[in-house]
C-alpha cells in the first residue's frame, strides 16, 4: 500500500494504459462544476484526469509539476495525477462543502476486463455516499441541506410547494406558501435553512429563470430534474415507511400541500432514500414556518458578515459567525450556524435564552467547569448513532457514548449548584436543561451498565476495544493462553537482555511492530553486540533502531496473533449484540445530543459576551409594541475585537413618530458604513439570544433585515452594479412592512449624479411615508436632508470629521467616528484622495475643478437655508400660478418660436412684483 502523498499511477502493461485511455475518451462530457475521480487499489488510492487533473494539481499541490501524462507526451497525452487517501478527505470536503462542487467516483468493475463503473457521487446537499470518507478523522463542520421546489401559478398566485432533506440528521421539511413577483419569501427561506443544492423543474420559462436568479444569489447549487420525478403516486407508502409505523402521513397536514408533496417526492427519489433500509423509521416530517423567524434576504447575509466566506482567510472573527463560535462541539457549532440564519421571533422563546446566557455570564466557575470538563470531551453523538444505524458502528464508538453517560451526573449536579437569587432564572435552567437531562440520565443507565459489564476499559485505555474476558467462559480461556504468551516473552525478554548484557528498561526494547509483531529493538549504536551470534534474526535497521527477533519470540509472536485473531472472532457476535443492545437507544441519544448542542451555543455566546474587549449587556425586549429601538454607546462586535483598533461606540435612537429614518452623511471612510451596519448586526444578535455591545440596550422586534449595501456586480450574469442595486432595492420595496429593519448605504451612486439623487431622494420618500418602518441611509447626496423638512420624523445625523490648515494652506482631515445629529453639508472626497496618496498635481486639479464646480451654483439646499418654510411656500405657490397661465395660452400650436417666447416674457412681467418680493421665487427665475 502506498503511504506517500502522491502515490505513483501503474498499470499491468501499456495495452491496460491504453485501454484506459480510450475508456477515458468515450466517457459522456461532464458539467463544469464536476470533478471525476477513479478508485485504484480499492481506495489506497485514486486518480484524477484530463481538465481534473489540472484543477487538483493548482488547487491540491499547488505545482503542475506532479502531472503525468497517460499515452503519450505533452502535446498527445491525457494530464493525470493522484490523491492520497488522506489528500482525497481534505480535497473532498473543500470541494463539497465550501465551493459547492459535484463528485463522482467511479470503481472498476474486475480487473479482468478492466471495466469501470459509477460506484458514488455526491453533490453539495448530497454527500449521503461520501460522508464515511469526508469525516472518517474530522466532526461534521456542517448539515449540508438540499431542497427541491415545485412551483404551480393560479390566476396570477405563485404558490410555490418546497420540501428540504437533511441526511446527516434525517430529516425531511415541508413548506407551501404564496410568493411574490421577486420571490422574496423564496429567498428568505433559502436563507433560514442555510441550503446547499436545489433541484428544480427542467423548464425554459421566465418564472423558472427568476428563481434560479434567486439561487444564483445565494450561491445555491442548481440541480435540474425531469417533471415525472415530481409525480406523486407513491409519496404516501414512501413516508410511511420513512417516518415509522407510528406515523400514518394521510393524518397530517402537512400532506394536503399538494405542490410540498411534489417536492418531497423528487426529493427522496434525488437521494434514493428508498434504497437504503437503515432509512426506514428513522426520519422526522416538519412543517418550516416562515413567519416563525426573522427573514433575511442574500443582501442582508453579506452586509451584516453574518457567516464566513473565502475572503476571510485565518480571522475568523470578520464574520458574525466566526466571532461567536467558540463552541467545544461540532454540533454546538452547526446548531449555532443554523440560529444565526433563523433569528427569533417569539418574545417569549428570545427571553429564555437571553436567561440563559445571563446565567452563564453570571457564573464564571460553572460556565468554565462545563465547557473544560464536559463539553471539551463530548463526540458527536448524533454521527455516532447514525452509524450505530446503519449497522457500521464498532466497540469503540460505544465506550465514547459510555464516557458521555458517565458525566451526565456531574453536569447535573454543576447545573442543580448555580447560586441565584431570581426564582425566573432558577425555573428556566430546571425548564431547559435539568428535567431533560435526569430523564436521559435515567432511560440510559441501563446502557451504562451493560457496558460496565462488558467492555475491557484496561484495554481500551491502550487502545485495544475487547468484551471482558470474564464475561464469555470460551473468552475466558483464550484470555488466559494470551497472559501466559505474553508472560513467555516477556521472560525471554530478560533472558536475553542478560546474553547481551544490556538494560532490559532502558537499551534493550520488547515492542510490538507493524511488519513483524513483538521483536527487540535497540540503538544502531549499541547492536554491534548481534554480529557473529546466529541466534539473533536481524530484521530491519530503521531511523530509531535496528529491529531484532529469537526463534523462540518469534513463536510466540505468531501464536499471540493467532490467539488474538481467535478471540476477535470469538467476541464478535458478542460484539454485535452489544452494539444492537446501545442502537435501540439511538433516539435518546439524538435528543441529548441536541439538548447539549444547545447549552454549547448558549455557554458559547457568554463566553464571547463575557472575553469581549468590553462586556456585552442583555438587551431590554419591547413587549409593548411601543416601537423603539435604543443603543446606548453600542459597538460592532466583529470590529472591535481587530487587533490595534480603538472603536469609538456611538448612541442610536429609533423612535415611532419621532425618527423613524435616519440619513447619515459625511465623509469617506468616516464610520457611515459601520454605523449602520452595527445596528443590523445588534439587532440580529438580539434576536438570536446573544447578549449585545452596547452598555444599554432597548430592542424591538423585526420581521426582516433588509440591506441595500454595496456595488456588486455579475457581469458573467449580464447584471451591472446600478441593475444589481435597483434589483435589490426593489426587493427591499415589496418586502418591507413597518416592523421592518432597512439599512441603505450610498443608494443610486451607480449612474448619473441627477438620476441617482433623483431614485434616492424617491425611494427615501416611499419608505419614509408608505412603508414606515425603521430605515438607514447612508449617503453623499447632501440634498437629500432635506427630505426632514418636509417629513417630521426623518431625522439627519452626520459622523464628524476635523480638517485644520497646515502651514502650506493645505486642509488636512481627522476622521473622528462620532455619530453626532445635524447635516454634514460639505465632501471630503479630496480629503481622502490625499490619504491615499494621490499625485499631488491630480489633488490640485481636482480641488480646482470642485471650487469651479461649487461657484458655478448654488444648490436647492443653499437657497432654502436662506428662506423660512413659509417664504418657499409662498414662492412654490407663485410659481404653479405663473406656470398655470402659460399652460392654458390658447392656440399654441399656430404659434412659432418667437410668438411663444414673447408671450411667455409677457406673463412673467405680469408676475415680476410677486417674484422680486419673495427670495425663493427670486433664486429659482434666475434660471428662465
Amino acid at each position: 500500500m502506498e503511504t506517500k502523498d502522491r502515490p505513483d499511477l501503474t498499470f499491468d502493461n501499456q495495452q491496460g494504459e491504453r485501454k484506459f485511455c480510450s475508456f477515458l475518451k468515450s466517457l459522456p462530457e461532464k458539467s463544469e462544476n464536476t470533478i471525476r475521480l477513479f478508485e485504484r487499489n480499492c481506495g489506497e488510492y485514486y486518480s484524477v484526469h484530463g481538465d481534473d487533473a489540472i484543477y487538483i494539481s493548482q488547487t491540491v499541490y499547488k505545482t503542475s509539476s506532479i502531472i503525468k501524462y497517460l499515452g503519450g507526451d505533452v502535446k498527445n497525452g491525457i494530464p493525470s495525477c493522484t490523491l492520497s487517501r488522506l489528500n482525497l478527505e481534505t480535497f473532498l470536503r473543500d470541494s463539497l462543502l465550501n465551493k459547492q462542487m459535484k463528485i463522482e467516483i467511479w470503481g472498476q468493475e474486475s480487473r479482468k476486463n478492466n471495466g469501470w463503473k459509477l460506484i458514488k457521487r455526491a453533490s453539495p446537499g448530497n454527500i449521503q455516499e461520501l460522508e464515511d470518507i469526508m469525516f472518517s478523522n474530522v466532526d461534521v463542520a456542517t448539515s449540508p441541506m438540499v431542497l427541491s421546489i415545485k412551483l404551480k401559478i393560479v390566476e396570477d398566485q405563485k404558490i410555490v410547494g418546497i420540501a428540504f432533506a437533511d441526511t446527516t440528521v434525517q430529516e425531511l421539511g415541508v413548506s407551501e406558501f404564496v410568493d411574490n413577483d421577486l420571490y422574496t419569501n423564496f429567498e428568505s427561506l433559502i436563507i433560514q435553512l442555510g441550503v446547499k443544492e436545489c433541484i428544480i423543474e427542467s423548464r425554459k420559462d421566465y418564472e423558472t429563470s427568476k428563481l434560479m436568479d434567486v439561487l444564483n444569489r445565494c450561491d445555491t447549487v442548481i440541480t435540474e430534474s425531469k417533471r415525472s420525478d415530481f409525480a406523486t403516486n407513491d409519496i404516501e407508502q414512501d413516508l410511511n415507511r420513512l417516518l415509522g409505523e407510528n406515523v400514518s402521513v394521510a393524518s397530517l397536514p402537512e400532506y394536503e400541500m399538494k405542490n410540498a408533496m411534489a417536492a418531497c417526492a423528487c426529493i427522496i427519489n434525488y437521494l434514493s432514500l428508498m434504497s437504503d433500509e437503515s432509512n426506514f423509521g428513522h426520519y422526522t416530517l416538519r412543517n418550516h414556518d416562515l413567519s416563525q423567524f426573522m427573514r433575511l434576504d442574500s443582501s442582508a447575509l453579506k452586509a451584516l458578515n453574518l457567516m464566513p466566506g473565502p475572503q476571510d482567510g485565518p480571522n475568523k472573527t470578520t464574520s458574525l459567525f466566526g466571532l461567536l463560535n467558540k463552541c467545544l462541539t461540532s454540533q454546538g457549532s452547526r446548531l449555532l450556524r443554523q440560529w444565526l440564519k433563523q433569528p427569533l421571533m417569539s418574545i417569549k422563546e428570545i427571553e429564555q435564552r437571553l436567561s440563559l446566557v445571563e446565567i452563564f455570564v453570571n457564573d464564571t466557575e460553572i460556565r468554565q467547569s462545563i465547557r473544560e470538563d464536559h463539553l471539551k470531551s463530548t463526540p458527536d453523538l448524533h454521527r455516532i448513532a447514525k452509524r450505530f444505524q446503519r449497522g457500521s458502528a464498532t466497540l469503540q464508538d460505544v465506550i465514547r457514548v459510555y464516557q458521555v453517560l458517565t458525566k451526565l451526573p456531574e453536569l447535573i449536579n454543576l447545573l442543580e449548584s448555580f447560586n441565584t437569587m431570581n426564582d425566573a432564572l432558577k425555573e428556566t435552567i430546571e425548564e431547559v436543561y435539568l428535567i431533560k437531562l435526569r430523564e436521559h440520565n435515567i432511560q440510559l443507565e441501563k446502557l451504562k451498565e451493560m457496558v460496565e459489564t462488558t467492555v475491557d476499559f484496561e484495554a481500551a485505555d491502550h487502545h485495544h476495544y475487547t468484551v471482558k474476558a470474564d464475561f464469555d467462559d470460551t473468552l475466558k480461556d483464550i484470555q488466559e493462553r494470551i497472559n501466559e504468551i505474553v508472560e513467555e516473552m516477556n521472560q525471554e525478554h530478560q533472558i536475553v537482555g542478560k546474553k547481551l548484557d544490556m538494560d532490559t528498561e532502558k537499551k534493550l526494547h520488547l515492542e510490538k511492530q507493524n511488519s513483524y509483531g513483538y521483536c527487540f529493538r535497540m540503538s544502531r549504536n549499541d547492536a554491534s553486540c548481534l554480529r557473529g551470534q546466529s541466534q539473533y534474526i536481524e530484521l530491519a535497521t530503521l531511523r530509531n533502531g535496528v529491529y531484532f527477533t529469537t526463534i523462540k519470540l518469534r513463536e510466540l509472536s505468531s501464536s499471540f496473533s493467532n490467539l488474538k485473531e481467535t478471540y476477535e472472532k470469538a467476541q464478535s457476535s458478542l460484539v454485535k449484540e452489544i452494539i444492537a443492545i446501545a442502537a435501540s437507544y439511538c433516539p435518546t441519544l439524538e435528543t441529548l445530543n441536541g439538548l447539549l448542542a444547545h447549552l454549547d451555543v448558549i455557554i458559547s455566546y457568554a463566553y464571547v459576551a463575557t472575553h469581549a474587549p468590553k462586556s456585552y449587556v442583555r438587551p431590554k425586549i419591547d413587549e409593548k409594541g411601543e416601537g423603539r429601538f435604543l443603543l446606548k454607546n453600542s459597538r460592532h462586535p466583529c470590529l472591535e475585537v481587530q487587533d490595534d483598533v480603538s472603536f469609538i461606540s456611538n448612541n442610536v435612537e429609533l423612535i415611532k413618530d419621532q425618527s423613524e429614518l435616519l440619513i447619515i452623511t459625511g465623509p469617506n471612510m468616516g464610520g457611515k458604513s459601520t454605523y449602520i451596519r452595527q445596528i443590523g448586526v445588534i439587532a440580529l444578535m438580539a434576536q438570536v439570544g446573544c447578549f449585545v455591545p452596547c452598555s444599554e440596550a432597548s430592542i424591538c422586534i423585526f420581521d426582516c433585515i433588509l440591506a441595500r449595501v454595496g456595488a456588486g456586480d455579475s457581469q458573467l450574469k449580464g447584471v451591472s452594479t446600478f441593475m444589481a442595486e435597483m434589483l435589490e432595492t426593489a426587493t427591499i420595496l415589496k418586502t418591507a412592512t413597518m416592523n421592518s429593519l432597512i439599512i441603505i448605504d450610498e443608494l443610486g451612486r451607480g449612474t448619473s449624479t441627477y438620476d441617482g439623487f433623483g431614485l434616492a431622494w424617491a425611494i427615501s420618500e416611499y419608505i419614509a411615508t408608505n412603508i414606515r418602518c425603521f430605515c438607514l441611509v447612508a449617503t453623499h447626496f447632501h440634498e437629500l436632508t432635506v427630505l426632514s423638512d418636509n417629513i417630521s420624523y426623518v431625522r439627519n445625523l452626520h459622523v464628524t470629521a476635523c480638517v485644520d490648515q497646515n502651514l502650506t494652506g493645505v486642509r488636512d482631515i481627522t476622521l473622528l467616528y462620532k455619530v453626532n445629529e445635524g447635516v454634514c453639508d460639505e465632501s471630503f472626497g479630496i480629503n481622502v484622495a490625499e490619504l491615499a496618496n494621490f499625485p499631488e498635481t491630480v489633488v490640485k486639479l481636482a480641488r480646482r475643478k470642485a471650487n469651479e464646480l461649487e461657484d458655478f451654483s448654488k444648490t436647492d439646499q443653499e437657497v432654502k437655508k436662506q428662506c423660512s418654510r413659509q417664504e418657499i411656500k409662498e414662492g412654490d405657490m407663485i410659481i404653479e400660478d405663473f406656470l398655470k397661465e402659460i399652460a392654458q395660452t390658447p392656440n399654441t400650436e399656430l404659434m412659432d418660436y418667437n410668438s411663444m417666447l414673447n408671450h411667455v416674457q409677457k406673463i412673467k412681467e405680469k408676475y415680476e412684483t410677486k417674484f422680486q418680493n419673495n427670495p425663493w421665487c427670486r433664486d429659482v427665475v434666475e434660471g428662465f
